[in-house]
């Protein structure tokens, strides 16, 4: 995998903090994946004395926040801490599904290693709402906007409406493969087909917070190339 330049990941920054569009298939922390590259060691290359406020999924894109100073890190991590934070993601779902700001309310243990299950006598109070954005044939767009930040909380809550994100194997989703919406496809013999993305289709769309001066930061994360063409992929063949 060919790494980007840290610079090129900036969608804001200045001189308390830096908002990133993340890709995927990169961990935010050091962990025990072996990942000789994560954001964290990138965003100390960057400035020294960096510190990421949050964190995202291996596989999940989007915008992440970085704080450049102690003050500032402490004061969005409040912020998190008291759900003042505005998440919002953006996701293909299997099937088709109509979600009106529809809220879960499902608890969420985490046992570990990715071990996350719903508990609802063990588990920690976890609050999504969905709203469907654009249907297709076979799958949906859907906004979710998470109140609070367990590991998995928006994976799991999907999957227990059977609507699991396109691709996320582990809550049931399926890979999606051109063919499923393309009629006529055709492969040589030779070849086998992949998957349009090699991953779940989850990006974090957008975040707003303040600073520790109370001044407001709204940014906004485009979608990356993978998920840019799964949405081109079903507007051409899914209607």
């Amino acid at each position: 995998m060919k790494f980007p330049h840290f610079k090129d990941l900036i969608l804001f920054e200045d001189d308390h903090v830096i908002v990133i569009n993340k890709p995927a298939f990169i961990s935010t922390l050091d962990d025990r994946s072996g990942d000789t590259i994560t954001i964290i060691r990138m965003a100390k290359q960057y400035l020294p004395d960096a510190q990421v406020c949050h964190r995202l999924d291996r596989e999940t894109s989007g915008a992440l926040v970085i704080a450049k100073d102690a003050e500032t890190y402490r004061a969005i991590s409040m912020q998190f801490e008291h759900r003042e934070v505005s998440k919002i993601y953006h996701a293909f779902v299997d099937g088709h599904h109509k979600f009106d700001d529809l809220l879960i309310d499902l608890p969420i243990v985490n046992y570990g290693k990715s071990n996350v299950k719903i508990d609802k006598i063990d588990g920690k109070k976890a609050e999504t709402y969905f709203k469907t954005l654009q249907y297709f044939k076979h799958y949906t767009l859907i906004e979710c906007k998470p109140l609070t930040g367990r590991m998995h909380q928006i994976r799991i809550h999907l999957a227990t409406q059977r609507a699991s994100i396109t691709g996320d194997d582990l809550y049931g989703g399926k890979p999606f493969m051109l063919s499923s919406v393309k009629r006529n496809y055709r492969l040589s013999k030779e070849q086998e087909e992949q998957p349009i993305m090699k991953r779940f289709a989850l990006h974090a769309r957008a975040i707003g917070f303040k600073l520790a001066d109370g001044s407001a930061i709204n940014i906004e994360a485009p979608y990356p190339k993978d998920f840019d063409t799964m949405l081109k992929m079903l507007q051409k063949f899914d209607v």
